[in-house]
Parts: C-alpha cells; structure tokens; sequence
C-alpha cells in the first residue's frame, strides 16, 4: 500500500498525448522522407541547344578556357578552377536577379564532347543542378552544342518558374556569345 502511495501521479491522459504527438511527428518525417525522394528522383530538366560552324575542339577551346569567359560569356562571368574530375570549379554566373558564386565539382571534362558539373546548395537533396555542355558533331564543319542542367532537390518545384524565366534565357545568351566567340577567334 506504502508503493502505492509513493508512486507519482501522472496529469490524465498525459501517456495518449505523448503517443499521438510521436506518431504525428513519425508521420510527418515519413512524408518529408517521401517528398524527398520524389523531388530527387524526378529532376526538372532545362535545356538549350545551338548548331555551330565549328569542330568540336573549336568549341572546346572556348568553352576550356574559363579565364577568358568574363570576355564573352554573359551567364558565367567568371570562371576559374581545373578542368578535371573532381576538381572544384569557382562560377560566377549572372542572370536578371544578379551575381550568383557556385563552388560546383566536376563531374567530366571529356575534350571536344562533354564538360558536367555539379553544383550544389545546401548539404544536398535541398537543391543540386548537374549542369552539361554537349558538343556533337552534326556533319561537315558543324556541331551541335547543348548545354543543359537537370535540377533535383526538395527546393525545386518552389522555383521552377524562376528557373525557367532567369536560367533558360542565359543558357540561350551563352549559347549565342560563344558562337560569336568562335567567329571571333576564326577571324583573328
């Protein structure tokens, strides 16, 4: 009887509370856990082409030589880093909302076909863009360059229209100046 009386009384229904609170929190992880691998697995894609009167090492000349791009390059204003995989690149890129620095690492650096990075905001899964140049030889004297960036991540779907209204309009800027750049080049 004296355990009994020592024991502590607990408010009512304290127990019920502290369960459905574990199981509104287990639940709402489980839908953050979905919603997770949804937006990862299901990238938006935004992608530009151009065809060149160029070989492809033509185009990779210009495209390689991330000094020169504050010259040309009206999206990627400044660059700097080694073409190499794994290496960290340094991007300064420029849209309608201003100057944005990514520190993205390099996925490929395959000369006279494909340069792939990914850059990433946040520890990952929140927001990464794989970002492709492509260069494909189309016949003769002429290559098709399309560049391109499949973003993934639980931030995406709240900025696709920003993505498609800012990016897309500087992945097609560039596309244009680094044709400009090449006739250039050829002139000189």
């Amino acid at each position: 009887m004296t355990a009994l009386l020592e024991a502590p009384i607990r408010p009512r229904g304290t127990r019920p509370r502290r369960r459905r609170l574990a199981a509104v929190l287990a639940s709402l992880l489980v839908l953050l856990a979905i919603y997770t691998g949804w937006t990862n697995a299901r990238p938006y894609q935004l992608s530009s082409s151009i065809e060149l009167e160029a070989t492809p090492d033509e185009v990779w000349r210009v495209l390689s030589d991330l000094r020169a791009y504050d010259e040309w390059n009206p999206f990627i204003v400044s660059a700097s880093g080694a073409l190499r995989k794994d290496a960290t690149l340094r991007l300064v890129l420029r849209d309608r909302t201003g100057d944005t620095t990514f520190t993205p690492t390099v996925l490929a650096a395959d000369a006279g076909r494909e340069l792939r990075w990914l850059g990433r905001i946040g520890p990952g899964l929140v927001f990464d863009g794989e970002h492709r140049f492509r260069i494909d030889k189309v016949g003769g004297h002429r290559v098709r360059l399309t560049q391109s960036e499949s973003f993934s991540g639980v931030a995406v779907p709240f900025v696709r229209s920003t993505l498609e209204s800012n990016t897309l309009p500087q992945f097609r800027a560039m596309n244009r100046a680094l044709a400009d750049r090449l006739a250039e080049v050829r002139a000189s």
